[in-house]
């Protein structure tokens, strides 16, 4: 008998165990919660008086709070309430979240707001303080007007995601040491260095292919900033950076590198490649008056 292998074995299929145990505590709290909720509405005679009056919770919350703790108390009761209000059809609970992340969100007004971080954390699998983070740093106010509105909860059935779902205006990035005083090159390499990290980190499916990756067209090479693939997409970003204002020609270098790309790399079972261009300030005649639809271009902010 091989003893170590009976060993890991046994932890192998205890930590999978733990892990449906896991899944199941936070699906059960979930559904506690929200039944707390459902009954709450009720015994305050319905939706439209629910949204009055917090003497039933304050009662309630003193009372359940002392035989079973504070995670029973007033402004949880109150948690539980919004919760049922807001997601009045259980099925549309997810059960991606837990109710601390749930907590964060319910205070949300914004019903498109709320799902979009909803699916941020499906999506990315955020943990309670990285969706505390992309709530402080305004990721939703960052979307274009058209991505913010009628934003669905993401399931199985739909799962339709484009690059404006995953790219924001500016991109928030989070300096560790004082540039002032260093040179536009280095400057250069350290953003892109940030931005690897940050799109690898929260950028919804992103796989880097190559940093500074090189290509040859004729005799003379060529160095793509960055070089992702998107597995949710499946398509090739180009992703260029620009230390200064946006200039007309850095639409038709990116341009370029997206052609290379399309007819050197993609596949035929691959869509179409799509080209990023961050710069440090957009310029709005350039963005209007692109002729490519694969062009998106965004800012970058130091933080």
């Amino acid at each position: 008998m091989n003893y170590y292998k009976e060993v890991e074995s046994l932890i192998k299929q205890n930590e999978i165990n733990k892990g449906v145990r896991a899944l199941q505590d936070n699906s059960e709290t979930l559904h506690t919660y929200w039944n707390i909720g459902r009954l709450i509405v009720e015994a305050q005679g319905g939706e439209a008086r629910a949204k009055y009056g917090d003497g039933l919770i304050k009662k309630w919350g003193e009372k359940l709070s002392e035989k079973y703790g504070k995670k029973y108390n007033k402004s949880n009761l109150s948690r539980a309430r919004m919760f049922y209000l807001y997601f009045p059809n259980v099925a549309t609970v997810s059960q991606h979240l837990n109710w601390s992340q749930y907590c964060d969100i319910l205070p949300i007004k914004n019903s498109n707001e709320r799902n979009y971080y909803i699916n941020q954390v499906i999506l990315n699998n955020l943990s309670v303080r990285d969706l505390r983070r992309e709530i402080k740093n305004k990721s939703f106010d960052r979307l274009s007007y058209a991505d913010k509105e009628n934003i669905k909860i993401i399931t199985e059935e739909n799962t339709t995601l484009t690059i404006e779902d995953m790219i924001k205006d500016p991109i928030i990035l989070k300096i560790d040491k004082n540039t002032n005083d260093v040179n536009e090159k280095v400057i250069h390499k350290y953003i892109i260095s940030l931005l690897e990290n940050k799109f690898l980190e929260l950028g919804t499916g992103f796989a880097l292919v190559g940093h500074e990756y090189k290509i040859v067209v004729g005799k003379n090479p060529y160095h793509i900033d960055l070089l992702f693939y998107n597995y949710l997409l499946n398509s090739f970003i180009v992703v260029e950076v620009k230390t200064r204002a946006l200039k007309t020609q850095d639409i038709g270098q990116l341009e370029f590198y997206v052609n290379y790309v399309e007819n050197n790399i993609k596949k035929n079972y691959h869509n179409k490649t799509i080209g990023i261009l961050i710069a440090k300030k957009k310029n709005k005649f350039v963005i209007e008056y692109t002729t490519s639809n694969d062009i998106y271009v965004t800012t970058y902010m130091l933080t």
